[in-house]
C-alpha cells in the first residue's frame, strides 16, 4: 500500500530530529513528500485497474473450480466439460432477460441492460471462436484447481485449453491476449 509516502515520511522525521510539522510550503521536503505521495496514488490506480481487468477471468476459474470440487476433483468428461462451460456462457441470460421486460415499450435500453447484452454477446462469440479456460480433463490440473484459493499468481500453474464449439481442446498460453 502506501509504502514509498510512509517510507519518505520517516527519513524526513529522521533528519528533522522527529518533528514534521514545520515545513515550508516549498520546501525540498515537502516536495518529496508529495512526490511520494503522488507516486503511491498512481500505484494504487494502476494496481486496482489491473484488479478489476483480471476479474472476469479469476470469475471464470471460480465457476470451473465448483465444477470441479462437485464431480469430487475428477477430471471431467467432454460432455461434462461442453455443459459447464454452457452453463457459463448463459449465467446472465435470466438478469437479461428481467431487465428487458421491466423496460416499458418505446424506451431504449438502460445501461444495464447494455452492459448485460454485451457480456452475453461476447460470451457467446467466443464460445463459438473457442472457448479460454483451464484444462478440466487433467486429473493433475484439477487437483490444482482444487487449491487455487483465488490468487492470480497462481493461475500460471494450471493448464490452459481453448475449447472448441465441437468440443475438442487446444492447449494455449497464460494469461491470455
Amino acid at each position: 500500500m502506501a509504502k514509498t509516502f510512509e517510507k519518505t515520511r520517516k527519513q524526513i522525521k529522521k533528519k528533522r530530529n522527529g518533528t514534521i510539522d514545520a515545513l515550508h510550503a516549498r520546501s525540498r521536503d515537502s516536495k518529496r513528500l508529495h512526490k511520494a505521495q503522488v507516486r503511491d496514488e498512481r500505484l494504487e490506480k494502476i494496481a486496482e485497474s489491473r484488479r478489476k481487468r483480471d476479474q472476469p477471468l479469476i470469475q471464470r476459474v471460480a465457476h470451473f473450480q465448483e465444477a470441479i470440487r462437485e464431480n469430487e476433483v475428477k477430471p471431467l468428461s467432454p460432455e461434462a466439460i461442453k455443459s459447464k462451460i454452457d452453463e457459463f456462457v448463459h449465467q446472465h441470460d435470466e438478469e437479461f432477460e428481467e431487465v428487458k421486460k421491466a423496460r416499458r415499450p418505446g424506451r431504449p435500453p438502460s445501461a444495464r441492460e447494455d452492459l448485460l447484452r454485451m457480456a452475453v454477446e461476447a460470451l457467446q462469440k467466443e464460445q463459438k471462436d473457442g472457448f479460454y479456460m483451464p484444462d478440466l480433463a487433467s486429473e493433475k490440473n484439477a487437483e490444482l484447481l482444487d487449491r487455487w484459493e483465488g490468487e492470480w499468481a497462481f493461475l500460471s500453474n494450471l493448464t490452459w485449453v481453448k475449447v472448441s464449439e465441437s468440443g475438442t481442446a487446444k492447449p494455449c498460453v497464460f494469461p491470455p491476449n
